[in-house]
This record gives structure tokens, C-alpha cells and sequence, in this order.
């Protein structure tokens, strides 16, 4: 956590009095905001595409909590404020939609300073800076056990644009954008500088692994492959992000949509930095890439008749495809044989 040079006690500004702060730093940039911080609630205008449709809303929540989804011994506040925002509208570009407004909802101790909060904030609204984004509302409140950020995005987009994970089709092909695992191993090179510093005291060594260590602290919600797909004239038939593992997000396309699929392991797209840091830790990169998580690239399906408009796109990988649902759920080796498909990714419910 951030170490300020002075602090003030949040006790000192009050919550009327941090939130007047926060808000004073926010900005509105989007027409269909007509009220943001201030009154009881936000007021947001129906939306209209740029062609003149009428575009439906799509709303997503999530969560993060301190000693569950992040470890402030090595996440940096400002990090960890554009990552909870990212998170969110990653989801809603997964839906095909493009965000709009949030509100973000703080549990916080009093361990932490107004400093702090505004090291937080400041990440969250380089991420709505980034994005096109305001932020219109929200809550603080007290907590005992740590910090507790909840993020609520709001995005539209026009009835026929919308993707559901159910959309899929016997034969589709399945497609993920950037590369997997790299999120995965950041992790474990954080998780094991923080052990070496508590054994030893050594200075944490990051050396070398700068990739990784961003796709972990610092995503990216793969708006650009939205805007990649409408250029190519693609619409997906069914799409869902990354975050828990491509096994655990491929079996809920496949069960929503009431199908099999296949998935080819010498398909995965993996960085090579990824795949020998995983060697390092003697783990497998492939498993890596099925269970890390957290990478917030998109999964998605097409029909095969696109096959010739994303063919050797350097931002889009095909690795396998749909099939009847009595074929079960499959990962091919390198040597053809077949193994069962299981989600063995994040569990948000599991005991840590």
C-alpha cells in the first residue's frame, strides 16, 4: 500500500467530505449523462446509436476484495483503481457493447489514509480517461476487514448488436484474441518475490519480466477487438472475456449454447515470455494458458463461412471449434490423443 509522505485521516474529511473530494476530480464526457455525482441518484438519457437505432442498456457488477482478488504487499493503489475498472468494462465489451457510465461503491479501513484514496482514484480515472468512461456515483462505508472495491458498469448497444454466451453453433469456430497465461505467471512472480522479501528481506527481483508482471497489474479490456470485428464484418455468435480461465469461459459458451467442442493445444496462443517462466516454475504453460485466468482477452465464436476474414490476423487465434453436444468437451494434445475438458480456473466461493 502507499506509504504517504503525510496523512490525513479519512476521520478528518468525513464521508460527505471525501466524497465532495473524489468528486471534484471527476469529469463527464458522455451525452447521455445528464446528472453524475451529486443528487440521490445518477441520471442517464436513452441512447441512440450513431445510425439512429434505439440501443438497449447492459449492466455488470463486480467485486474485489482485499486478501481474496489482490494483496496490497505488491499491488500498487493506482494499479489496482485501473484494474477495477478494467475488469468491468471488459465484461461489457464481451457482450458487444460499448460502456458509458459506472459507479464505483469503497469499504475502506481506517489504516487507510486520504492519501491513499487518492492514489486509488487516480487509477480509476486514468481507466475512465482511457476508456470514455464517467464515473457517475457511488458509495463509501467503513470496513473491518480490509478493502473492498464494487464497481457497477452500465454500456449499450443496438437489440441486434448484442452477444450472448448461448449464441453458438455446431461448427462454429472458436477464436480468442492476444495471448494466455501471462496474467497467471505475473502472479506467481509476485507471490514469490513477496516470500523471498518475508524470508529474507531481499529486494524483490523483476528483472526481465515486465510483460507478465503488466498483464497481472495492469490489463487491458480488448476494446480494440470490438472495433476490429466491425471492421472486418464479423459479428460473433456467442462471446464471454477471459477472467477465470479459457477452460472455465469455452464450457460456458459450450453449456449455454447446448453444444460439445474441441480445443487444440498447439492452437493456444501463448508469449514466449509466458511459456518459459512458466518452465521456470515447473509448471505446464498449457495448463497455464487453460486455468490462469485474469487474462481479459475475448473468447469468442464465428461461423466457418468467416473463416477467410480473420485468417492470419496477428491480433486472433482460432483454437478449435463447436461441436454436437454428445462429443463432450475435449483438448486435443500435440499428438492427437484426447483429454477431458474440466474448469479448473478461479472460484470466487472457494475457501483461501
Amino acid at each position: 500500500m502507499l506509504e504517504p509522505t503525510s496523512r490525513t485521516e479519512l476521520s478528518a474529511l468525513g464521508e460527505f467530505g471525501l466524497i465532495d473530494r473524489l468528486a471534484s476530480r471527476v469529469q463527464l464526457t458522455q451525452p447521455t449523462t445528464v446528472k453524475g455525482i451529486g443528487d440521490d441518484a445518477a441520471v442517464i438519457a436513452p441512447t441512440t446509436s450513431t445510425d439512429g437505432r434505439a440501443e438497449h442498456q447492459v449492466v455488470t457488477t463486480d467485486m474485489l476484495v482485499e486478501g481474496v482478488h489482490f494483496d496490497l504487499g505488491y499491488v500498487p493503489l493506482r494499479h489496482l483503481g485501473y484494474k477495477s475498472i478494467v475488469v468491468n468494462l471488459s465484461d461489457v465489451y464481451a457482450m458487444n457493447a460499448t460502456p458509458k457510465q459506472l459507479v464505483v461503491g469503497l469499504a475502506l479501513s481506517n489504516r487507510f489514509p486520504v492519501e491513499a484514496v487518492d492514489e486509488l482514484y487516480e487509477g480509476m480515472l486514468l481507466a475512465c480517461r482511457n476508456y470514455g468512461v464517467d464515473l457517475v456515483g457511488g458509495d463509501t462505508t467503513t470496513s473491518r476487514s480490509g478493502l473492498v472495491i464494487s464497481i457497477t458498469a452500465i454500456g449499450a448497444a443496438a437489440q441486434e448488436d448484442i452477444v450472448y454466451r448461448s449464441g453458438a453453433k455446431d461448427k462454429d469456430l472458436l477464436v480468442v484474441s492476444g495471448d494466455l497465461g501471462g496474467a497467471y505467471m505475473g502472479l506467481q512472480i509476485l507471490e514469490r518475490e513477496k516470500a523471498v522479501y518475508a524470508d529474507s528481506g531481499a529486494q524483490p527481483d523483476l528483472e526481465g519480466h515486465d510483460y507478465i508482471l503488466e498483464r497481472q497489474l495492469k490489463p487491458e479490456a480488448r476494446r480494440d477487438i470490438i472495433d476490429l470485428l466491425k471492421k472486418l464484418g464479423v459479428k460473433p455468435t456467442s462471446m464471454i472475456d477471459v477472467s477465470d480461465g479459457l477452460a472455465s469461459e469455452a464450457l460456458h459458451i459450450a453449456r449455454s449454447s447446448g453444444l460439445g467442442l474441441r480445443i487444440y493445444d498447439d492452437k493456444l496462443p501463448i508469449d514466449p515470455s509466458t511459456y518459459s517462466t512458466a518452465r521456470d516454475f515447473n509448471l505446464d504453460p498449457t495448463t497455464c494458458a487453460l486455468s490462469g485466468g485474469e487474462d481479459y482477452e475475448l473468447l469468442f465464436t464465428v461461423a466457418q463461412s468467416d473463416f477467410e476474414k480473420i485468417k492470419g490476423n496477428p491480433s486472433l487465434s482460432i483454437i478449435g471449434h463447436m461441436m454436437d453436444a454428445a462429443s463432450g468437451y475435449h483438448l486435443v494434445d500435440k499428438q492427437g490423443g484426447l483429454h477431458a475438458l474440466r474448469a479448473q480456473g478461479w472460484d470466487a466461493l472457494l475457501e483461501r
